[in-house]
This record gives C-alpha cells, sequence and structure tokens, in this order.
C-alpha cells in the first residue's frame, strides 16, 4: 500500500461536515495474565495495542478495518496529537482512508462504529521489534515472534472480545487487510455478517513475493542492519529505501507509469549523461517515495510484516489446497473488488476465491473495476470504490 501515493479529491479537513474530524488513538494493554501464543512459535505478554474508535456502538453496527502493509490504526480524520515516526506525516494529512470513513460516506459513522487496530510486528504503536523487551530493557529486533496473518486476527479477536464486541456488521480490508478479514472470516466465521475484501487474495502471486525476497534481501545486506539490533547506531536505512523502491513498483502499474511519468525529464530539456543524478521524473518520484518512507517506518518491521504475506496460503491451511472447502468455512456474505491492472493482486488470482465460494455455494458478489492505477486503485479510485461498499453495506444480511 502507497500512504503517499495519490487520494480522492474529497479529502477534508477536520472541521469538514464529513469529517471524523478531529482523533485521537487509543492505546490497551492485553495478555497479560497469560502470554499471547504465536502461530510459528513463540510467546509475548503483555501485548500493547493501539486502534481507534469512530461512531457509537448501537449492538449491531461495528465495522472492523484491517489496514494494508505499512499502514496503521489512524484510518479516518486528522490525528489530534501525533506521536512517534508517524508525527510528521499526520500533521499535514488525514488517515489513510479518510475519502470512505465519516459521515455520510460510504462507511458513514452517523451509522457505524468504525474500529481500525494496529498489527503485531508493526512499529505504530503495537507491540513489534521496535518495542521494548522487558527483559534486556532494549528493542526486541529479531528476537521478536515471528508474526503470520493468523495472530493479525487474533489479536483483533481478542481485542474485540475487550470492547464487549461479541459480533460485527462486517470486517473491511485492503491488501494485506483484505487478506486479514478473510483469515478473520475463516478462523472466526461467527464473528462477522460481512467480509468486504479489496485488492487481496486467498495468497500472493510468485512475483509479488520476489519483489518482497529482494526487499527483505536489501535490508538484511545493509552495512548497518546489524542482525536487527541497530536502535543505538545507524539504521539500514539504505536497505530500507531500495525495498520501499520495489515495493512502490508493485502498487503501480505500467500504465499508471506511463501516463504519470513516462520517459519525461526532471526540469530540464536534455539529460545529463551522469550514473549519479537525476534525469527521469519517475527517478525523482521513486526517490521522493524511499525519503519519506525512512523516516516513518521500522526496517526491522517491514521485515516481520511482509514475510507474513509470504507465509500466508489461506487455501492451504483451511482447505488443503481446495478452495471450496476453505470458503465452506466462512458464513458471512463476501464481497471481492479486485483492478484491472493490479498485478500484485491480479484479477485471475482474485477469481480463484470467488470460484471457491461458487464451488462451495457460499454468497458472494465480484466486481473488477477497470483502472489503470494498479494495485494502488484501491485507494485511488475513491469514487468508485465508495460506490460499490457504500451499497453493499446498505443492503445488510
Amino acid at each position: 500500500m502507497s500512504v503517499d501515493g495519490e487520494v480522492g479529491k474529497d479529502v477534508h479537513k477536520p472541521d469538514h461536515p464529513n469529517s471524523v474530524g478531529w482523533t485521537r488513538s487509543h492505546k490497551v494493554v492485553l495478555f497479560e495474565d497469560e502470554p499471547f501464543r504465536f502461530e510459528a512459535g513463540g510467546t509475548l505478554g503483555p501485548v500493547e495495542m493501539e486502534y481507534e474508535i469512530y461512531g457509537e456502538n448501537r449492538g449491531d453496527n461495528v465495522i472492523l478495518i484491517c489496514h494494508a502493509l505499512t499502514g496503521d490504526a489512524h484510518v479516518a480524520g486528522w490525528d489530534e496529537n501525533p506521536e512517534g515516526p508517524m508525527r510528521d506525516y499526520r500533521k499535514t494529512k488525514p488517515g489513510w482512508w479518510d475519502q470512505m470513513v465519516g459521515p455520510g460516506k460510504a462507511i458513514d459513522t452517523d451509522r457505524f462504529m468504525v474500529i481500525c487496530a494496529n498489527v503485531l510486528g508493526s512499529c505504530y504503536g503495537t507491540s513489534g521489534p521496535s518495542s521494548i523487551n522487558p527483559g534486556t530493557g532494549k528493542p526486541w529486533g529479531l528476537a521478536f515472534p515471528v508474526v503470520t496473518m493468523a495472530d493479525w486476527a487474533k489479536q483483533q479477536y481478542e481485542l474485540l472480545r475487550m470492547l464487549g464486541i461479541k459480533r460485527v456488521r462486517a470486517i473491511v480490508g485492503g491488501s494485506m487487510g483484505g487478506q486479514m478479514a478473510l483469515e478473520m472470516g475463516l478462523a472466526y466465521p461467527d464473528l462477522m455478517d460481512d467480509l468486504i475484501i479489496v485488492s487481496a487474495g486467498h495468497r500472493g502471486t510468485s512475483q509479488g513475493m520476489a519483489f518482497s525476497v529482494i526487499g527483505r534481501h536489501s535490508i538484511l545486506n545493509d552495512p548497518n542492519f546489524n542482525d536487527g539490533d541497530y536502535y543505538d547506531g545507524p539504521s539500514p536505512l539504505s536497505g530500507l529505501a531500495v525495498a520501499r523502491m520495489m515495493a512502490q513498483i508493485t502498487y503501480l502499474s505500467e500504465e499508471s507509469m506511463g501516463f504519470k511519468f513516462g520517459r519525461k525529464l526532471r526540469g530540464k530539456d536534455s539529460p545529463d549523461f551522469t550514473l549519479t543524478g537525476v534525469d527521469f521524473e519517475l527517478e525523482s518520484y521513486l526517490n521522493h517515495q524511499a525519503e519519506s518512507f525512512v523516516k516513518r517506518y521500522d526496517p526491522n518491521s517491514y521485515l516481520y510484516l511482509t514475510r507474513a504475506m509470504d507465509y500466508y496460503d489461506a487455501a492451504e491451511k483451511w482447505g488443503g489446497g481446495d478452495l471450496a472447502v476453505m470458503a465452506e468455512r466462512i458464513k458471512a456474505r463476501v464481497m471481492v473488488v479486485s483492478f484491472s491492472s493490479d498485478w500484485l493482486f491480479p484479477p485471475e488470482l482474485c477469481r480463484e476465491l470467488v470460484s471457491g465460494m461458487c464451488r462451495a455455494r457460499r454468497p458472494i458478489t465480484y466486481v473488477n473495476v477497470p483502472s489503470r492505477y494498479g494495485h494502488d486503485a484501491f485507494l485511488v479510485e475513491t469514487e468508485t470504490v465508495k460506490r460499490l461498499i457504500g451499497h453493499y453495506l446498505k443492503n445488510p444480511k
């Protein structure tokens, strides 16, 4: 997900009637009495978790939103008191899906209570490798347990339990968040009425995994990585910058890059014919993405979260490789939205999930949206996504 990417035209300031306004994150400590047990092994307790809530709970109107790879709990509105690595970013921009969430919007906070929580392993307020290990008094680094999609589903479920919520109206997610929504539908089938999965599938593609492998390789081989124990010294920011550039390519498409940048030169009529300078607009764009990203994200967290996405294969886990067997577990209605130019989670991969749902005779709605914006279309195709999700939520199960 490209937090720094293009956004819709309807992004509102805090005093706008369609904005949730000023927001403040909440912190909760879970697993104080019994530690959290990770799917891949290891335990952690207590677990600190950051989340945000908008709207009022009326008993049957809760919507859980799951964020994408480098997203956070701040899904809408304007942060009243930004802290941590997102501080500077949040001073100038609203939540990452602000165009979707708010009064009168597709996910209407006058109708629904919306919850969004940061995942384990991240660096935005929930326990992760940059958190302090109470046993050493230093950041966990690579001693932090390996996380999986199942861990994130369990974490979200425990938060809902802590809040006294036994059932939700819907779970909505895009990209990694869409996979998290799917996992929750499989692990906790009685929890929700609806699953809305956008730009995501039951697994990733081998090509998408290849880009993640290269991104992790660049971090692991940065001279400053120091086996993940870099918090008291220089960070492996060069490696993280390369990882971000690689990821940014997967979020776009050839058509969107060609339309926006093509082979345009950057402020000049002819190239400089140097190996170290910036000649092209595309070079400048990727450099900007890298520079802004390394200011707000932890390299270790990038390793953990991309690895969790690579490990995820819902059909293998829940159906022995058979999508129909997997889908038989799901009790919720499901809507899957793909985008024509998305090659990180391409339409054909999304249709595999839809086909499995059909063979299992489960209620499924599928829309493939024509778009040139690639994977980031779920953030950019604002009007279309608003119509789809808004209409779906207005027609309850």
